[in-house]
């Protein structure tokens, strides 16, 4: 017979050693941290476990600041981030300079005859478009495809990436520890001196991301209808990518404007965790991110989301598998009970013996997979906690709704067991400490937590808030949060096939 509870009782009680072990003021001995005169921030972790180091730049900027009618450009300047500068990716800069200013002269002329509303003249529109295309054609006879990405891999740069979220953009990748100053200077210089040569290829890049995951894509079109029914007002309500006439639409101006007003200091968090001593990294990066101009942090985002009055239901037919996907109106990461959803997030959702799973997967059988989480589409401002599950075979969306309403009610009426709120406590305790294993993972929430709190620490005084829930706490905010008039549900039902008569021509 399996001995399990021995097995779970040391898990435990590892995790609990292990966590003390690696509390803040260990961490306090090993981290350095400073805000440099033009407003970044700067944060070093020594971890000599082998010469390799990574890092994490945070930018508080993302696609919730997508200028309206301009839905992508956050994401765009990711892209623009790996082109280079007026010393990398380019064989005559200052003609290059030249030929990029003319590209967005004839854009505008193309753009302007485009968007004419009555008058337009299809012979001057074409050859607007031709002229265009020419002077494209023109500055990319000075470029050097992939030189910045290829100079990185070249010094042993690894997993070479960036993301956009809701919230921020993000930059990482890891070198060896003898290259901390040549990834300095690079991670700065992008930032310093961007060029944005290639726009409107990468352009023509992001419109076939926007098509493989949404247009072509049942679940991205449901995301799609579930993210504009839930918010009226916010941000939050956009897609992230960018709507095909917006793309078609923004520039490479549009896009430096962004970059000036967004991409600045005191919007910065850079984080470093490796095989490096602060007292050598510190001066160098402080050398060369010292270097990028001193600017006035723009003013946060100041629409808010009006209380939802009724429930909210769209639905998709599509020949796809069914979907069913569920959100409910909460608090931005900055209020007290966020820990409280973290909580329920947990119970419902976390391995084979959350609840979700438990009942709709295991017991009842009607889905493939069930899980309910907090903080869609993003945490910064107040978001959705959302449920989502894949029917199984034979079994519909309508099914799943009832099985996941029975399921929040038992959250609303019956307290939680004290076996499984200590279990949630020690399963998100190890969570943490598994998030301290590796420098890329503890150099992301080293910038996510400075920046979001303005203090690493709270990535540690986030359990304690954990260890502060009570039974009540969730009955509490499960009632408050899962009512009728605060829903929003989304279904993918499957449409079967039109059946070609017999004989009939493919």
């Amino acid at each position: 017979m399996r001995r399990t509870v021995p097995f779970l009782t040391v898990l435990v009680l590892l995790s609990v050693s292990f966590i003390k072990a690696q509390d803040i003021a260990s961490f306090e001995k090993r981290i350095t941290v400073k805000k440099l005169p033009n407003g970044l921030t700067l944060l070093v972790l020594e971890r000599p476990e082998a010469p390799v180091f990574s890092f994490f730049t945070y930018v508080d900027a993302g696609d919730v600041q997508d200028p309206k009618g301009k839905g992508g450009l956050a994401h765009m300047f990711e892209h623009m981030a790996f082109k280079g500068t007026n010393k990398i990716g380019t064989l005559n800069y200052p003609k290059e300079k030249l030929a990029l200013a003319e590209v967005e002269k004839k854009f505008q002329e193309y753009e302007r005859e485009r968007l004419r509303p009555v008058g337009r003249d299809p012979k001057k529109l074409k050859a607007a478009e031709e002229a265009w295309r020419k002077a494209i054609e023109e500055a990319q006879k000075f470029v050097v495809p992939n030189e910045f990405s290829e100079i990185i891999e070249s010094a042993g740069g690894e997993d070479i990436n960036a993301s956009t979220s809701m919230d921020a953009t993000h930059y990482f990748y890891s070198l060896p520890s003898n290259r901390l100053e040549l990834w300095a200077y690079l991670e700065s210089e992008r930032f310093l001196h961007p060029v944005f040569r290639e726009f409107y290829i990468e352009r023509d890049v992001v419109h076939e991301e926007r098509r493989m995951r949404t247009d072509s894509s049942p679940i991205g079109r449901l995301l799609e209808e579930f993210l504009g029914a839930s918010f009226i007002a916010h941000p939050y309500h956009e897609n992230g990518i960018g709507f095909p006439s917006e793309l078609d639409a923004f520039s490479a101006t549009d896009a430096q404007e962004f970059f000036k007003k967004y991409y600045i200091p005191p919007n910065m968090v850079v984080a470093v965790v490796g095989d490096v001593k602060a007292s050598e990294a510190m001066p160098t990066m402080e050398r060369y991110f010292g270097r990028l101009p001193k600017a006035e942090k723009p003013l946060d985002m100041s629409t808010v989301e009006p209380p939802q009055k009724a429930e909210r239901l769209t639905t998709l037919r599509e020949v796809s598998q069914p979907y069913f996907l569920e959100g409910y109106h909460r608090p931005s990461y900055l209020d007290p009970d966020d820990a409280v959803y973290d909580v329920i997030s947990d119970l419902l959702s976390s391995g084979r013996t959350s609840r979700l799973y438990r009942s709709l997967v295991r017991d009842k059988k009607i889905a493939v997979t069930a899980s309910g989480f907090s903080g869609f589409p993003g945490v910064k401002y107040p978001n959705l906690f959302a449920f989502y599950a894949i029917p199984s075979q034979g079994h519909t969306p309508a099914e799943i709704k009832d099985a996941t309403h029975q399921e929040i009610s038992r959250l609303l009426t019956e307290d939680v067991t004290d076996d499984e709120l200590k279990m949630v406590k020690t399963r998100m305790r190890a969570d943490l400490v598994r998030g301290l294993a590796d420098n890329e993972g503890l150099a992301e929430d080293l910038a996510t937590y400075q920046t979001l709190f303005g203090d690493w620490r709270e990535m540690f005084r986030s359990i304690d808030r954990v260890d502060k829930v009570t039974k009540a706490d969730i009955r509490r905010v499960a009632a408050k949060t899962f009512t009728p008039e605060n829903r929003t549900v989304s279904t993918l039902e499957t449409k079967m096939p039109v059946q070609q008569p017999k004989g009939a021509q493919q």
